[in-house]
């Protein structure tokens, strides 16, 4: 039989024999079952401020990180406590790294190391099989691997999955299963999304590839309100990497939500009519205050306790579009929950 045909066939069976992750609010307030997610790219790579972190913020970051106050897990553990396997701390915090460059194994890894701290790292397969220059290579992630380091998967060569066809999502996906297999032992359990991009068919997709969870690239807190295949991590940058800001998202709490419209990201409208449902476990219930990307104008609503209209004055200018959406907690913490659109 064609090896396309069983890839297509092996993702059917997988999707419809995989359960789906529902929440009960009830459950979800009573222990903590949440996480903060950071999500790093480069390091010491002054070219890229977009998507570098400077030595100087990443020593300041891991330093805070320490503390006792926080329990820095690895990514596995994350997702059990999400689908109530186990009981997370309040205040857990896994660290993830995207793209596999260089500065990873030469720059962040001793710091990481020398400090004990667990993270997970992201690899698309085809930029380590061309060894390009700035990336790393098959050794180099076997070691991380060898050192307790836990590898996830970003496809095969990076695309903006949204924009290919359920046949060429699950090449992506194939090829570079195998490839891990042939180069670690093993093909990964978890998957983020490059660019953090994903619409309906491609979560549909990812789920029935027989990942355990998926992640994007959209700020908030992980919860399985959210959804297990659409985790939110908070990006961490030259621009938006200051001890503020980290201080912000590792104290953070979920805001819990259901009933997300629109339910797709690719939009069939822009701009969006979005809105949600407020959890009414939700303590204290205070008011909630939603930004979208690009400086546009955001009107927020609430129709009765607990549903949340929020509506933009403008179009979202680019191929991506962010809504991020936060709420006062006790302590001075903050409930955070964003969403990231497609235009095209």
């Amino acid at each position: 039989m064609n090896s396309k045909i069983l890839i297509i066939l092996n993702f059917i069976f997988i999707y419809l024999f995989t359960p789906s992750f529902s929440f009960s609010e009830d459950k979800s307030i009573k222990k903590y079952n949440h996480a903060n997610i950071l999500m790093y790219h480069r390091f010491g790579e002054n070219k890229y401020p977009t998507t570098n972190t400077t030595i100087e913020q990443f020593n300041l970051h891991t330093n805070e990180l320490v503390k006792n106050k926080y329990d820095i897990i690895k990514l596995d553990k994350v997702v059990k406590g999400i689908l109530g396997e186990i009981d997370l701390k309040d205040r857990s915090v896994a660290i993830t790294i995207d793209d596999a460059y260089l500065s990873v194994y030469t720059k962040a890894w001793p710091i990481l190391k020398k400090l004990n701290l667990p993270f997970t790292l992201f690899v698309s397969t085809d930029v380590i099989d061309n060894k390009f220059s700035n990336y790393m290579n098959w050794d180099q992630i076997r070691e991380l691997v060898d050192h307790g380091v836990l590898v996830g998967s970003q496809t095969k060569s990076h695309p903006h999955l949204h924009r290919l066809s359920t046949k060429q999502i699950l090449n992506e996906i194939e090829y570079s299963n195998n490839r891990f297999i042939e180069e670690l032992g093993f093909k990964p359990k978890l998957f983020a999304y490059p660019y953090g991009e994903y619409d309906k068919k491609t979560l549909e997709i990812v789920q029935g590839s027989g990942f355990q969870a998926a992640f994007g690239q959209h700020s908030g807190v992980a919860h399985i309100s959210s959804g297990i295949f659409e985790l939110p991590r908070f990006a961490m940058n030259e621009n938006y990497g200051d001890l503020k800001r980290l201080n912000l998202a590792i104290n953070a709490l979920p805001l819990i939500i259901k009933d997300i419209n629109p339910e797709d990201n690719f939009l069939k409208k822009n701009p969006p009519d979005f809105g949600f449902t407020l959890s009414s476990k939700i303590e204290p219930m205070n008011v909630i205050r939603c930004f979208a990307g690009n400086g546009i104008d955001t009107n927020t609503s609430r129709i009765g306790k607990y549903r949340i209209e929020v509506r933009l004055g403008k179009k979202f200018p680019n191929a991506r579009g962010r809504i991020n959406c936060t709420m006062a907690a006790n302590n001075n913490r903050w409930r955070w929950f964003g969403k990231q659109f497609l235009t095209k």
